[in-house]
C-alpha cells in the first residue's frame, strides 16, 4: 500500500503509567537502601549480582581478526570525528574598553554510559559513548551493561572506560545516578535503552544530565525515481530489525518507482509483513516541495537524501543526514565517524545527536576594570530601577 503524504501522521506512543510507576518505586529504593538494593533488583531482572569487571587492553580479548580489526577502524574514525568537533570548543576570550571577557570549556568530571546488552551485544554503542567523552578530556567513563560479551568488554576497553559495572536496565540507571560500591554519582548518563532505561532517564534528569530520551529507531529516506531499488530496501530493513517498533518510511514524488518497491516487498514473506504491520511505509509525494516540508515535519533520526532535484540546505531537521545512495545508514550505526546516537520522535527539531560538546560545560568570566566599573554601572541602573530590585541598584550605584 503506498500512502498519500497528506494522509500520513506520525503514530502517538503510549504512555505506560504503570511502568512509570514501577520504575518510580524501583528508583526510590534503591536511593533508600543502597547497594543491597541494586544486587536484589540485578538478581531478580538480570539473574545475577552486580560485578565490577576489570577491564584488559584490548589486544587481550580473543575476538576473531576481522572483527578486532573492524571495532578499531570504526574506534579510529569516531575519534577522528570527535576531536574534528573538539576543534570547535575551546575557551577563547576578548577584550574591550570596559574588561575581559571569556568562555572556559571545561570537561564534565563523571560519565555514565549504558550499553545494551538484550537481543544483540551492542558492540558500536560501546564506542559510540564512550570515545567522545574521552576525547572531551572526562577523566570517569564508567560503561554499565547487563553483558559481559567478550566484544563489548574489549570495545569498552578500547573506548576508554575507566570502569566497567555489569548491571543492566533501571537498576544501572540508578547505579549511575546513586553512586554503587563507594562509586560518586556521575554526572551526565548517556546511551539507548529498552523502556524501562528510557523511563529511568527520563525520572533522574532533574539531577543529571542525559544525552536524551531515545524512541524507537526511524528512517526516513527522500527518493527520486533513479535509486537502486534493492538498495533502499535494505536500508529500509536494517532500520526495521532494531527493534519490533522501530519505523522505515520511504517517501518519493514517483509513484511509478514507489510501485516497483512495493512489488519488490511484498515478494518476500519478511518485508510483506513489516508491510503489515506498518514498519516499513511507501509514501507518495505530488512535489518535491512537499517531499521537503514532509521531511523537516517528521524530523527523523536517520535522514536518507537520494533526490536529484532536492539541495541538502533544504532539509533543516534530522539526527544525521546521509547523502547519496551510497551513504547507507548502516555505515552511520558502525564505522564513518559521526554519532550514532540520535534524536528521535521529532527531537530533531531541537537537538542534535550524541557528541563532544555532550560532555563539555561551557563556562564563562568576565573581568571589569576601572573604566567599566563607572560606565557599565551607570548603564545598568536603570534597568535595576526599572525591575525595581532596591539592593541591585544601589551595589551598582556604590561603584559609580
Amino acid at each position: 500500500m503506498i500512502i498519500n503524504a497528506k494522509d500520513w501522521t506520525r503514530p502517538i506512543l503510549k504512555v505506560d503509567q504503570n511502568l512509570s510507576e514501577k520504575v518510580s518505586e524501583i528508583l526510590s529504593t534503591i536511593k533508600f537502601k543502597g547497594d543491597s538494593a541494586i544486587n536484589d533488583y540485578a538478581l531478580k531482572f538480570d539473574q545475577q549480582a552486580v560485578k565490577i569487571i576489570e577491564l584488559k587492553p584490548f589486544d587481550e580479548y580473543k575476538l576473531d581478526n576481522d572483527l578486532a580489526e573492524s571495532i578499531k577502524f570504526s574506534a579510529k574514525r569516531i575519534g577522528k570525528f570527535a576531536r574534528f568537533q573538539m576543534k570547535n570548543c575551546q575557551s577563547d576570550s576578548y577584550e574591550d574598553e570596559h574588561g575581559s571577557f571569556g568562555q572556559i570549556v571545561k570537561p564534565i568530571e563523571r560519565v555514565g554510559a549504558y550499553i545494551p546488552g538484550g537481543r544483540y551485544p551492542l558492540i558500536s554503542t560501546a564506542l559510540m559513548t564512550l570515545i567522545p567523552s574521552k576525547v572531551a578530556g572526562s577523566p570517569v567513563r564508567i560503561a554499565c551493561s547487563p553483558s559481559n560479551h567478550t566484544a563489548i568488554l574489549a570495545a569498552a576497553s578500547l573506548a576508554g572506560a575507566t570502569q566497567f559495572i555489569q548491571v543492566g536496565g533501571v537498576q544501572a540507571i540508578a547505579s549511575l545516578a546513586f553512586g554503587i560500591f563507594d562509586n560518586d554519582p556521575v554526572d551526565v548518563i548517556v546511551g539507548p535503552g529498552n523502556a524501562w532505561v528510557n523511563e529511568a532517564k527520563k525520572q533522574i534528569q532533574s539531577f543529571i544530565k542525559i544525552d536524551g530520551l531515545a524512541g524507537p529507531s526511524e528512517l526516513l529516506a527522500l527518493c527520486d525515481g533513479e535509486q537502486p531499488v534493492e538498495w533502499l530496501a535494505l536500508d529500509a530493513l536494517a532500520q526495521a530489525e532494531h527493534d519490533p517498533l522501530a519505523c522505515s518510511l520511504i517517501v518519493s514524488d514517483d509513484e511509478g518507482w514507489l510501485t516497483k518497491m512495493l512489488r519488490f516487498l511484498e515478494s518476500q514473506s519478511e518485508t510483506k509483513n513489516l508491510l503489515k504491520k506498518k514498519q516499513i511505509e511507501l509514501i507518495f509525494a505530488e512535489s518535491t516541495s512537499e517531499l521537503i516540508d514532509f521531511s523537516n515535519s517528521y524530523a527523523a533520526e536517520h535522514l536518507m537524501f537520494c533526490h536529484k532535484n532536492i539541495k541538502p540546505e533544504q532539509l533543516t531537521n534530522y539526527g544525521s543526514l546521509f547523502v547519496g545512495k551510497n551513504s547507507a545508514v548502516a555505515l552511520g550505526d558502525y564505522i564513518t565517524g559521526p554519532n550514532h546516537t540520535l534524536p528521535t520522535l521529532g527531537y530533531a527539531r531541537q537537538n542534535g545527536g550524541l557528541n563532544v560538546n555532550t560532555f563539555l560545560r561551557v563556562l564563562t568570566s568576565q573581568t571589569i576594570n576601572d573604566i567599566g566599573r563607572k560606565q557599565l554601572s551607570n548603564m545598568a541602573m536603570p534597568i535595576a530601577k526599572a525591575e525595581g530590585l532596591e539592593y541591585h541598584f544601589k551595589s551598582l550605584q556604590a561603584r559609580l
